[in-house]
């Protein structure tokens, strides 16, 4: 078994919230300089990004998962991942059709950059990337299936946009086999509480807008080998 580290939770300069230099190649050289093995871009409600990181890792041995931080009706905030870039780009024309449309003011929340693989900027997107959109936490389920990918709860310890703060529960309904926390700290007394968690696979992950907050190589998955493939198939087993 190979143990690879990983930060799964990045947000590019395409997150209004984020540093502008969070830029793809910025994000990739970081990650190589700190010593990651995997990582995955997680804007919000959006993946178009991640051609750009995907296009610019491989050149530099760094395994990107194409991703996604999503803003369910609910505002619940859910990372999800797919093996392929095609599925993560049909994905991302899937939710915003579904985004509730309203102008970014780029003066109080931030650009929002779009990047080619060559780390130049080529658009923005006009329209507010941080809002909720028309779908539904206990729909997540069928659309993974139907997009080939994989969700898992976003920082469910947090006390805002997260599955218990803004639900309070874990709907019966749910197959997610991975949750992602935060504080490593408060693992111990959620599982307790939430006992579904107990059955999971539990990450923790930077939620980094700057380049700095990505983390280092603390946190591991254990895998066959060094892929999309299996790094899938360990957050869903």
């Amino acid at each position: 078994m190979l143990k690879l580290s990983y930060d799964l939770h990045i947000h590019s300069c395409l997150s209004p919230c984020s540093d502008e230099d969070m830029t793809p190649a910025n994000i990739v050289n970081m990650a190589k300089l700190l010593g990651l093995d995997v990582i995955a871009v997680t804007d919000h409600n959006s993946c178009r990004n991640c051609p750009a990181v995907y296009n610019y890792a491989q050149k530099n041995n760094i395994l990107v998962i194409p991703g996604m931080e999503l803003c369910t009706m609910e505002e619940v905030h859910v990372l999800c991942f797919f093996e392929e870039l095609e599925n993560a780009m049909a994905f991302d024309k899937y939710v915003y059709e579904r985004l509730i449309k309203i102008p970014n003011n780029e003066m109080v929340f931030g650009r929002q950059e779009i990047y080619n693989e060559y780390d130049s900027k080529v658009a923005e997107e006009p329209y507010l990337l941080i809002n909720a959109t028309e779908i539904s936490f206990n729909s997540l389920d069928k659309l993974m299936d139907e997009f080939k990918g994989i969700y898992v709860p976003a920082h469910v310890d947090k006390d805002s946009f997260s599955l218990l703060s803004n639900l309070g529960f874990v709907p019966m309904e749910a197959k997610f086999k991975t949750v992602e926390f935060k504080n490593k700290n408060k693992t111990e007394k959620l599982c307790k509480t939430h006992k579904y968690f107990q059955s999971c696979q539990i990450i923790i992950n930077s939620d980094a807008h700057s380049l700095g907050q990505i983390q280092e190589p603390v946190h591991f998955i254990n895998t066959k080998e060094k892929s999309r493939k299996e790094i899938i198939n360990a957050l869903t087993s």
